[in-house]
């Protein structure tokens, strides 16, 4: 047996993370560490990291070492789910790359942005094959491939899966399922041998799906344990799974859920993968400040303060009058709010949610003089005015589809099953894509409209393309990025929300294009709580769209004091979706409050680090928000349910700097304990002063609360 050759390594360091990457005998790279930073490594320490990586072998195993390459290859001995699946009417099943070529960060030092680039070839299935993995200057890593067909018959994609390797520490999975009006529910199980499998069909990123796959030290949570954690950042169909062999070798690995012959290449074409993520922690909060601070660190992310929005649809939904309308614009400006958002109903024929949708023209049997007034009369009080679309989709009664059935989206000669009493507009076909384009770029130059809440209610059923009825989710999938990128061309201060029933379309895809997502169809601020709480792993508070609803919740019919549902909402981008109209005086007073300290602690709760107690009693929430410098912090002490102690007990304060010391005291409007405690709290009334060390291990005693009320407390440095 000839002696394997010494692999060559790539060192990149950022953020506390190492991702130690090798590659050898030509063969595609394979990552021997992704996790805790291992420091400055000399070559000749590099070179023995990978030497002491190297396993044995044993019976009944291949004689060579299968390398786990971050595109696993069957053809190498890889015997989990391959990396690249495709072929050529049966032939060229199974590739295996030869690298032609690596480039690396040869400059780039630690916490720089640093990429490597990989050029492969497979000259007997025809394939070319361009890999870039990269270690962002947040510790995030982020990996995709292109494929490019270089023979001259065709070649079908079935589908590609990038892997990372996770340590065998990691013995416990995390994920989230859901669904209406109840996205991001977490579930925990083992990391046994075989594969974990999370697969999403429904043509956007889905009310059940996983944002994040995460696998840890058994009983990780936000502030401990060593936790792994991938995102597929596709808003159509995708696959995001943990793998463990009877080697012991463990992967999370990921990628875009191709229909059947949805991308089928002809000589010289090619096929990008989505970007695969993968986040590093101490605790699931390290593994989200990742994410977030990734994205904060975008070139488009919204700059100016995030404007209270208030929202038309749970005050008047598809009631269009302009006197009341403007009456509620009128009270929403009293109260504080500075946009002012046109939900449901203003277009032809939309008097409910049977029709209309596709006919994108202001309605003139409603608005005789358009949507004129109305923005006129909006930013006469003070506010932007935006407006909502559902541009991808279309009723049957609508002119759009009685004109062009052929634009829907569907599978040979039938119709998907309806849903919402609406199907999907085909924006893979060239005219229905300009139609879309030409009404939204026409609406948005006539009216002064500086926001756009972009909905999409239903999942793609039975998908075709028309005229032969081919799969067609991953065209429609790129036309929505190609149209949304091609709006914001032509009207770049336009800010776009994504909505999908809620939170159905919540991932990278989508977030890079957009500057908000509506979190969740319900707000009622009980469900909230956990809904923003694990929505929040990816997405930063300040594109977490969170309302102040009525006193009863629309969806559960649950009645919360205000200051439960402004306290709820004031961690997210604030807004208001109740019809103040019917509020009384003193309601409004009170919301007017909460207004002025969104505004007075936006800057803090949007640019600062989100921090999650692991507080040991299910019924009690602690979260915060801690300033990038740890000078200042909010957090909200949340009493979900009854508890099974009385008091309360203590509550740690997590991410402050343990050895300065701060000034802990309740934060109006919500320093108000409503509770059964029969005496006061001794610190409640005028503070305390205590280092950030002593607050995070052993906490202050918390105040009794009923159930589904808080409380906010403040903490300001006052030394150093």
């Amino acid at each position: 047996m000839s002696k394997p050759s010494t692999p060559r390594l790539i060192h990149c360091r950022a953020a506390g993370v190492s991702l130690l990457v090798a590659y050898a005998d030509a063969r595609l790279p394979e990552v021997l560490h992704w996790g805790r930073d291992l420091g400055a490594l000399t070559e000749d320490e590099l070179s023995a990291v990978a030497q002491a990586a190297q396993p044995q072998r044993v019976s009944n195993s291949i004689d060579a070492a299968v390398p786990v390459s971050v595109l696993p290859e069957p053809a190498a001995g890889w015997m989990g789910v391959p990396g690249l699946t495709g072929h050529r009417d049966g032939r060229s099943f199974s590739a295996l790359f030869t690298v032609d070529a690596v480039s690396g960060p040869e400059h780039a030092g630690p916490d720089e942005d640093q990429q490597i680039t990989v050029v492969a070839t497979d000259p007997a299935a025809g394939l070319h094959l361009t890999l870039e993995l990269s270690l962002t200057a947040d510790g995030l890593v982020r990996q995709r491939v292109t494929v490019r067909n270089t023979d001259a018959s065709t070649y079908t994609v079935d589908g590609v899966t990038l892997a990372l390797p996770v340590s065998p520490v990691a013995t416990e999975l995390l994920d989230m399922t859901g669904r209406h009006l109840r996205e991001r529910s977490p579930q925990r199980s083992a990391f046994t041998v075989g594969t974990h499998l999370r697969e999403n069909r429904r043509g956007r990123t889905g009310l059940d799906a996983t944002l994040l796959l995460a696998a840890g030290e058994a009983g990780f949570g936000f502030r401990s344990g060593e936790v792994w954690a991938m995102h597929v950042g596709w808003s159509g169909n995708h696959r995001v799974l943990a793998e463990r062999n009877s080697r012991g070798e463990s992967v999370l690995a990921g990628g875009e859920l191709l229909l059947p012959g949805e991308v089928r290449l002809e000589p010289g074409e090619e096929y990008t993968s989505p970007w695969i993520y993968g986040s590093y922690g101490e605790g699931l909060d390290e593994v989200s400040r990742r994410f977030h601070r990734y994205l904060r660190g975008r070139a488009q992310h919204p700059a100016s303060p995030r404007p209270v929005t208030m929202n038309t649809w749970e005050a008047v939904y598809f009631d269009h009058d302009l006197d009341r309308l403007t009456q509620l614009a009128e009270h929403a400006a009293a109260t504080g709010a500075e946009r002012y958002v046109l939900d449901d109903g203003w277009f032809r024929g939309r008097r409910g949610d049977h029709a209309g949708l596709g006919d994108w023209y202001v309605d003139e049997t409603v608005w005789p003089d358009g949507l004129h007034p109305l923005v006129d009369h909006v930013e006469k009080l003070g506010m932007q005015f935006g407006l909502w679309v559902e541009p991808e989709m279309v009723n049957p009664d609508s002119d759009v589809a009685r004109n062009h059935p052929d634009w829907i989206l569907a599978a040979g000669d039938r119709m998907p099953p309806e849903a919402r009493r609406q199907q999907v507009l085909n924006l893979g076909h060239p005219e229905a894509y300009a139609y879309i384009l030409d009404r939204l770029d026409a609406l948005l130059s006539e009216y002064r409209i500086g926001y756009l809440k972009w909905d999409h209610n239903r999942d793609l059923v039975d998908a075709g393309h028309a005229p032969h009825g081919e799969a067609g989710v991953h065209r429609q999938t790129l036309a929505v990025y190609r149209l949304i990128d091609e709006l914001r061309s032509r009207h770049p201060d336009v800010e776009i929300e994504s909505c999908s029933s809620g939170g159905g379309r919540v991932d990278l895809g989508i977030l890079l294009r957009t500057d908000r997502v509506w979190t969740s169809d319900c707000i009622d601020a009980l469900e909230r709580q956990q809904i923003q709480r694990w929505t929040g792993l990816l997405v930063p508070l300040e594109m977490m769209g969170a309302h102040v609803g009525a006193t009863k919740s629309h969806t559960t019919g649950r009645i919360h004091p205000l200051a439960f549902r402004a306290g709820t909402a004031l961690f997210g981008h604030f807004g208001i979706e109740w019809d103040l109209t019917a509020a009384s005086p003193d309601e409004r007073a009170e919301l007017a409050e909460w207004v002025a300290l969104y505004k007075d602690v936006r800057d803090l709760m949007h640019s600062g680090d989100v921090v999650r107690a692991d507080h040991h009693d299910p019924a009690t929430l602690v979260h915060g928000v801690v300033a990038a410098d740890r000078s200042r912090a909010i957090y909200a002490i949340v009493q979900l349910a009854t508890s099974v102690q009385s008091p309360t007990g203590p509550v740690r304060l997590p991410g402050l700097d343990p050895d300065a010391r701060y000034r802990l005291a309740p934060l109006a409007p919500g320093d108000i304990p409503e509770g059964p405690a029969r005496s006061p709290l001794p610190w409640w009334e005028h503070g305390v002063t205590l280092p950030g060390r002593v607050l995070a291990d052993l906490g202050v005693q918390a105040p009794t609360l009923h159930p589904e009320r808080l409380v906010l407390v403040e903490a300001v440095r006052v030394d150093g």
